[in-house]
């Protein structure tokens, strides 16, 4: 298969929706490379129906870049070629995923090997670049994906990620080499940050949209989140390291639900759509992205614009609205009427004030 069909494929695979386990690292006793269990675990991962895996990622364990342990390239090598055997038997492609990680030089260097190794995407880490500006995170993004096509990655802070606001993720959609996005920030805020950039982007289409929030896999499959005026964007399958176990369960547990999904009583996802709808409102008036600062003043700011407050106001005169709250409020205002009990406030309004 040449690369332009392969990568076709990949996509196409990618947008259908498949398991992407992220695969452990297996050691013997000696905490030596056990090639054989290693092996034995890209096999199980193919025997469960997987649409891909991911080496090389956290659960790979980032010591394998060590220079004194050495693992990175064997490790990327063994499951690459267990993966093509397995492909050549069942005429099938699974998804190669290349966790690449760093500064620039070294994210682009193992991007490069991963190409050169039959890889289809790079799992971006941006955590090594923690005190970077959205500009200058674009720019190493742009540089990577020159080697490798990107699956976009929002790892939580608390093991090694960083914050990565709506602004990064739109910019980074701009960036065409851009095949997927892995959110795992384990955030219902930062999620919809990541998923309404997708939908602004008019890229949903094309750019598939994976969950990486082990402690919200099923919310995550089941609601599409919807942004109003037709842009509604859905998590389409999941990279995790959940999923590293229990895998055969995990792909029959994806197929019921895109089965639910399908089904002609659709009441359960409206419910868990509007549940998405309402933490991004959420989001807006609690102020998530500045760490909640606004956000008694953002509880004020709603009931005053349904008349039921006269103003905003806090007793200390330092709290309100953060910068760009306001904005922020109007967005959800807009979009999701739906959330509001504007009605029923206008009709009893004025009873209530007598």
């Amino acid at each position: 298969m040449d690369k332009t069909s392969r990568r076709g494929r990949v996509q196409a695979l990618l947008r259908e929706g498949v398991v992407i386990p992220a695969h452990p690292l297996a050691l013997t006793a000696e905490r030596k490379f056990d090639e054989r269990r290693q092996r034995a675990l890209t096999r199980y991962y193919c025997a469960a129906g997987v649409g891909g895996v991911a080496v090389g990622v956290h659960t790979t364990q980032f010591e394998i870049r060590d220079p004194a342990i050495g693992l990175l390239k064997p490790v990327l090598e063994l499951a690459a070629e267990v993966l093509g055997r397995h492909e050549v038997d069942t005429g099938r492609p699974l998804v190669r995923v290349a966790g690449a990680c760093g500064p620039t030089p070294q994210a682009l260097a193992e991007a490069t090997l991963a190409r050169e190794l039959g890889y289809d995407a790079a799992l971006l880490n941006l955590g090594a670049l923690a005190k970077t500006s959205n500009e200058e995170m674009i720019e190493h993004c742009t540089r990577v994906a020159e080697a490798l096509p990107l699956f976009g990655f929002y790892l939580q802070p608390a093991i090694g990620g960083r914050v990565l606001d709506y602004g990064f993720w739109r910019r980074f959609l701009e960036i065409g080499e851009v095949v997927a996005i892995k959110v795992a920030p384990f955030d219902r805020y930062k999620t919809l940050d990541v998923a309404r950039a997708l939908a602004d982007s008019g890229r949903s289409g094309e750019v598939a949209l994976y969950t990486g929030n082990d402690d919200a896999i099923v919310a995550d499959l089941m609601a599409d989140a919807d942004f109003g005026g037709g842009k509604r964007v859905r998590i389409l399958g999941g990279l995790l390291g959940q999923w590293a176990t229990w895998t055969a369960r995990a792909v029959e547990m994806l197929e019921e639900i895109k089965a639910c999904r399908h089904a002609r009583d659709g009441r359960a996802l409206a419910i868990l759509t509007l549940g998405q709808q309402l933490t991004d409102a959420n989001a807006a008036l609690f102020d998530a992205r500045n760490n909640f600062a606004g956000c008694i003043a953002g509880i004020n700011e709603s009931l005053r614009r349904q008349g039921l407050l006269a103003g905003n106001w806090c007793l200390n005169p330092s709290q309100g609205l953060s910068p760009g709250q306001a904005q922020e409020i109007d967005r959800v205002w807009a979009i999701y009427p739906q959330l509001r009990d504007d009605a029923f406030v206008a009709a009893n309004l004025d009873a209530w004030l007598r």
